[in-house]
């Protein structure tokens, strides 16, 4: 492992998310783009934003902690946003079951969101999210800039692009 002190720090994309969100499902296709086209060079951070009116938003948050702890957070999230109808009509159960399909400890899920381990992760973000103005998801926060994809997502992969880029040029590496 390199020494991460003489290593460029990586421009930080949070996305602050939703997964019972059909606008979260849509901004998967440039979320995958942005991982492909940065790979490493861009830390992409899923932040957690559950809306009250979606019920299940609140364990699906939580479910995401439990696959990030089992090392297996972005395709959890591609499984579940893939497959919110499911969510909305089956709830714990189906995020219970999307893990055991992608091979995860479905019991470690179970007992996750019963507990409430990652009830503070959750929490916190969303206080945080609060505070600087993201009031619907997807919302973008990079390189001190807020994008709202909540209303419209048009453009917004191309804006993300060009502020990382800018970043990545400020810090003397290659774009």
């Amino acid at each position: 492992m390199s020494d991460s002190s003489s290593a460029p720090a990586v421009p930080v994309l949070d996305v602050w998310c939703e997964l019972q969100c059909p606008d979260c499902r849509t901004a998967l296709d440039d979320l995958r783009a942005l991982r492909a086209r940065y790979g490493d060079r861009l830390e992409l951070r899923l932040r957690h934003f559950p809306l009250e009116k979606h019920k299940h938003s609140f364990a699906a948050a939580q479910a995401a902690e439990e696959a990030a702890e089992q090392g297996r957070l972005w395709p959890y999230v591609e499984e579940v946003l893939g497959r919110v109808e499911e969510l909305d009509r089956r709830g714990e159960s189906f995020l219970v079951d999307a893990a055991r399909e992608l091979g995860l400890d479905a019991e470690e899920f179970d007992t996750a969101l019963i507990d409430g381990r990652h009830i503070l992760i959750v929490d916190a973000d969303q206080a945080e999210g609060k505070a600087i103005g993201v009031t619907g998801t997807p919302t973008y926060v990079v390189g001190g800039e807020r994008l709202d994809g909540g209303k419209s997502q048009e453009g917004l992969r191309e804006r993300v692009e060009e502020i990382v880029d800018r970043l990545l040029a400020e810090a003397g590496q290659d774009v």
